[in-house]
């Protein structure tokens, strides 16, 4: 078995956790407190098995992976000492990572006459 690798939160994921549990807590502020702990805990066994989680569809990328807890993507990047974890985001949710480009914007429809 390789060595573990240690599991860091990017400020972006941490914010964005964050932004999720208050959400949850207007309603259930029990529920938003264990939310945040399940999410800690999915991402646990991450330092041991980093390549459990699947590989980003929208990304393609074998290092760029994601695990599900619920309905969030905890989105991580596996690298040579440490499982960064980059973002979660809801499971509906397409991302972008590190640095691509952004969907292209609709056609403007002409106008009506």
């Amino acid at each position: 078995m390789s060595p573990a690798r240690r599991v860091v939160w990017l400020p972006l994921a941490v914010q964005r956790v964050t932004q999720i549990a208050q959400h949850i807590a207007r309603d259930r502020p029990r529920a938003a407190s264990n939310w945040v702990d399940e999410v800690f805990a999915a991402v646990a066994p991450l330092a041991h098995f980093p390549d459990s989680g699947r590989v980003v569809p929208e990304v393609g990328r074998d290092e760029i992976r994601e695990v599900f807890h619920g309905e969030y993507r905890i989105i991580y990047k596996v690298e040579a000492r440490r499982v960064a974890i980059l973002t979660v985001r809801h499971g509906r949710r397409r991302s972008r990572l590190e640095g691509e480009p952004p969907p292209e914007a609709p056609a403007e429809k002409p106008p009506q006459n």
